[in-house]
């Protein structure tokens, strides 16, 4: 297994309080974000960010419906690697 690196962001404590989240809800968040940016880059698999959130592919893709990412975008590029 690959050794887990920790990346610090520096950010102003009143932004989280401004969105209403506690230290992890907002740490948690950006980590979402990340990887769904990383994924709608095409830069790491749906199983990867899934992997990296200890959630399943399924529940990331739900994550991703739930944000507002449309779901077919994401597999056009698994599809078309398939063919």
């Amino acid at each position: 297994m690959n050794e887990m690196k920790q990346i610090s962001i520096e950010y102003p404590e009143r932004l989280a309080f401004s969105l209403k989240m506690k230290k992890k809800e907002f740490q948690d968040e950006i980590k979402i974000i990340s990887l769904v940016k990383l994924y709608e880059l095409g830069k790491i698999s749906s199983g990867i960010a899934a992997d990296l959130l200890s959630i399943s592919r399924v529940e990331f893709l739900e994550l991703l419906k739930n944000i507002m990412y449309p779901i077919f975008t994401m597999d056009m590029r698994m599809n078309s690697n398939q063919i």
